[in-house]
């Protein structure tokens, strides 16, 4: 069988045709595809990343809270204030912890004569935030 010259260019078109492999509108169509995954990964990361941020303050403030409770129950009754109290702690004055804030409300006879309710208020981000502890003391 002799192949003719114009046969043999038939040939060699239609192979080009029968090539496997991605056109270039496929290949844009999946870029488009992993760019829109890759900006939700993004977004992702950065609210993880404000999550966590958000856990360490309020484990932080969690610990000055627990730290204050802690030395008000080794004082014990008669070591606390006799009247009402509130202690402000103000920003700055914490040591190892200037952008915390600590309040501790004590009061006398609360919830019945002989007793003292304290409760332990930390504040951060200028008072946005805030944990709060309460506990009582008797006699």
């Amino acid at each position: 069988m002799i192949l003719t010259a114009k046969r043999k260019k038939v040939l060699q078109v239609s192979k080009l045709h029968d090539e496997r492999g991605f056109t270039l509108l496929e290949i844009l169509i999946a870029m488009i595809i992993l760019s829109i995954g890759f900006l939700g990964v993004a977004a992702l990361t950065g609210g993880i990343m404000r999550g966590n941020s958000y856990s360490s303050a309020q484990t932080s403030g969690a610990i000055l809270a627990q730290d204050k409770m802690e030395d008000i129950r080794r004082q014990g009754y008669s070591g606390t204030s006799a009247t009402d109290a509130t202690i402000t702690e103000v920003y700055n004055s914490i040591s190892g912890y200037p952008s915390y804030k600590r309040e501790t409300l004590i009061d006398v006879d609360n919830p019945i004569a002989g007793m003292k309710r304290v409760t332990v208020t930390v504040y951060w981000d200028s008072d946005a935030h805030s944990i709060v502890l309460h506990t009582i003391i008797a006699e």
